[in-house]
C-alpha cells in the first residue's frame, strides 16, 4: 500500500498543480470576459474536443487499452507493447485527422452562412479555431495512459499544468495588450492551441526515454482486435456521457447569454476535489485491478476495488459538504473581481450547492467505471449511461423551464445518481465481494462525520459575520479559518470512528502538506 499511496500522492500533488492553476486560470477569463456571450461561446466551443478527448482519448480508447496493453506487456515484454502502441497511434492520428478536417470545414461554413443566429454563429466561428486541440489531446492521453502502465505517473500527470500556463499566459498577454473582449477570446484560443502542442509534447518525450520508437504499423494483429472489441461499446458509453455535458450546455447557451457561463464555473468547482483526489485514484487502482484480472487474482481486484472507493468517498463527502455551506465565500474570494460581479456570483451560488450534492455520487460512478472497465465489461456501462442520458434530458428540459441553470445542474446530479446505484449495483452482482455491505461500515462514519464538519462549518460562518467585515476580508476569513478547520475537525471524527482507510488518508494528506 505504500507505493499505492505514493503514486497516488505523487498524480494527486501534480493534479493539485494543475488545478490550481486551472482556478487561476478560470479566475482570470471570468475577471477579463465575465458571464458574458464571448465566455459562454468559449466555453461552449472548447466543449467539443474535450467531448472527442474523452471519447477517443482519455476516455473509451483508454480503457479499452489499459486492460489490453497490460497482457500484451505481460505476455511479449516492452518491445511487444510498444509496437502494439504503434499500431494505436497511427489509426488514432489518422482517424482525428478527417475528424478535425471536416469538423472545421461544416463549422466553418455555418459561422458564415445566414442560417444561425448571431449567438451561434460565434460559438461555430470558435469551434473552427479550437478543433485542432483535439488532435493533440487525444493522442497525449493515449501516451500518458500507457505511461501510468509502465509505472510512471509524475510526467503524465502533470501535462495539464502546460494548458494552463500556456492558456492564462495567453488571457494575461491579451489583457496587457488591452485587447477587447472579441480580440481576447481569440487570445485565449491561441493559447489552448499551444497548450495542447505542449501536453502531447511531454509525455511522448518521457515514453521515448523508455525505449519507445515511432514506426509505421498498420498490421492488424489479434491485440487491435480485442482492442477494437472492448473499444466500440466504450465508445457508446463515453459518447453518451459526453453527450450529456454537451447537451446540459446546449440547453443553457439557449436560456441566456450568461447560463453557460455559471453552470461551468460552478461544475468546475466540484471538478476540483474531483480532479485532485477522485481522478488520482482511478488513475492509480485501475492498471492495478486490471493487473489483477489479467492474473486471475480476484481476491486482489476485490481488496484494490474496496481500498479504493473507502479512499474516494472518504474525500468526495466532506469536500461536496464544504461547497454545499462554503460556496458563497468560496466564490465571493476566487471570482468576484472584474467584470465578475456580485449578480454573477449570487446566480452561481446554488448551482455550487448542487453540484456539491452531487460530487459523492460522480466520484462513485467515475470509480466503479473503471472497475468495470478492468474487467474488460464495456457494455454494461454503455446500457447504464444511455439510461442516464435519457434521465438527465428528460428532468433538464422540465426542470429548467422552472429553476434556469439551477435545473439543468439538478438533472446533472440526479442522472449522476442514478449511474452510481446502477453502476455499482451490476458490478456487486458479478463479483459478490465488493458488494456495498462490505462497505456499508465506512460510509456510515464517512456521512456522520461530513454532516457534523458541516454544522461545524455553519457555525463558523454565523460566527465570521457577526464581525461585519468588509466582503472580500469577509470571505477571506471565513475560507481561510473554515477550510482547515472543517478539515481538522473531520479528520478528528474519523480518528474517533476507527474509520478503515484513516491511517492512508492521514498519511495522503502528510504528503501534500510541507515539511517542517
Amino acid at each position: 500500500m505504500p507505493s499505492k499511496l505514493k503514486n497516488i500522492a505523487v498524480v494527486s500533488l501534480s493534479t493539485v498543480g494543475s488545478r490550481v492553476l486551472g482556478l487561476l486560470r478560470d479566475i482570470l477569463i471570468f475577471a477579463a470576459l465575465g458571464a458574458s456571450l464571448w465566455n459562454s461561446a468559449f466555453i461552449l466551443a472548447f466543449t467539443l474536443p474535450n467531448l472527442f478527448r474523452r471519447l477517443l482519448g482519455e476516455g473509451a480508447l483508454t480503457s479499452a487499452i489499459v486492460p489490453v496493453f497490460s497482457d500484451v506487456l505481460e505476455r511479449d515484454g516492452r518491445e511487444g507493447a510498444f509496437l502494439f502502441l504503434n499500431q494505436v497511434l497511427l489509426r488514432l492520428t489518422l482517424c482525428l485527422t478527417v475528424i478535425v478536417t471536416a469538423g472545421c470545414v461544416l463549422f466553418g461554413f455555418l459561422a458564415r452562412s445566414d442560417l444561425l443566429s448571431g449567438r451561434w454563429a460565434l460559438g461555430s466561428e470558435l469551434a473552427v479555431v479550437l478543433l485542432p486541440y483535439m488532435l493533440f489531446i487525444c493522442l497525449a492521453a493515449i501516451v500518458s495512459a500507457t505511461l501510468n502502465i509502465l509505472g510512471r505517473f509524475a510526467v503524465a500527470a502533470a501535462t495539464p499544468i502546460l494548458l494552463n500556463l500556456a492558456m492564462i499566459a495567453a488571457v494575461a498577454a491579451g489583457m496587457w495588450l488591452e485587447a477587447d473582449a472579441a480580440r481576447l477570446v481569440y487570445w485565449l484560443c491561441g493559447g489552448v492551441l499551444v497548450g495542447g502542442l505542449l501536453q502531447l509534447a511531454a509525455p511522448v518525450w518521457d515514453l521515448f526515454r523508455q525505449g519507445w520508437r515511432p514506426q509505421f504499423r498498420l498490421a492488424h494483429t489479434q491485440a487491435m482486435s480485442e482492442l477494437w472489441q472492448l473499444f466500440l461499446p466504450g465508445l457508446m458509453g463515453a459518447a453518451i456521457l459526453q453527450v450529456n455535458i454537451l447537451v446540459s450546455r446546449l440547453l443553457a447557451y439557449t436560456l441566456d447569454d450568461s447560463a453557460v457561463s455559471v453552470l461551468y464555473l460552478a461544475s468546475r468547482l466540484m471538478e476540483l476535489p474531483l480532479g485532485i483526489f477522485t481522478i488520482a485514484v482511478a488513475t492509480v487502482f485501475f492498471p492495478l485491478m486490471a493487473k489483477a484480472l489479467s492474473a486471475d487474482d480476484s481476491t486482489e481486484f476485490s481488496k484494490a476495488f474496496l481500498q479504493g472507493m473507502r479512499l474516494v468517498l472518504g474525500i468526495s463527502v466532506p469536500a461536496g459538504v464544504g461547497l454545499c455551506v462554503l460556496g458563497e465565500p468560496i466564490l465571493e474570494l476566487l471570482f468576484q473581481w472584474g467584470a465578475f460581479d456580485r449578480a454573477d456570483v449570487v446566480a452561481t451560488i446554488p448551482l455550487i450547492a448542487i453540484y456539491g450534492i452531487g460530487l459523492p455520487f460522480y466520484s462513485a460512478a467515475t470509480f466503479a467505471t473503471r472497475g468495470l472497465h478492468a474487467g474488460k465489461d464495456m457494455k454494461t456501462p454503455v446500457r447504464i449511461a444511455g439510461i442516464c442520458l435519457l434521465v438527465n434530458a428528460v428532468f433538464g428540459v422540465v426542470l429548467m423551464q422552472f429553476f434556469g441553470a439551477s435545473g439543468l445542474a439538478a438533472a446533472n446530479v440526479f442522472a449522476a445518481l442514478v449511474q452510481a446505484v446502477l453502476l455499482w449495483s451490476a458490478l456487486s452482482k458479478s463479483r459478490g465481494e465488493i458488494a456495498f455491505q462490505w462497505l456499508r461500515s465506512a460510509v456510515v462514519k464517512i456521512l456522520v462525520a461530513g454532516a457534523l464538519m458541516g454544522v461545524g462549518c455553519a457555525a463558523g460562518l454565523r460566527l465570521v459575520e457577526h464581525f461585519h467585515l468588509i466582503e472580500k476580508l469577509h470571505a477571506l476569513v471565513a475560507v481561510g479559518a473554515l477550510v482547515p478547520g472543517g478539515v481538522a475537525l473531520y479528520f478528528g471524527l474519523l480518528y474517533l470512528f476507527k474509520f478503515e482507510e484513516f491511517d492512508r488518508l492521514a498519511g495522503l494528506l502528510k504528503r501534500f502538506l510541507p515539511k517542517a
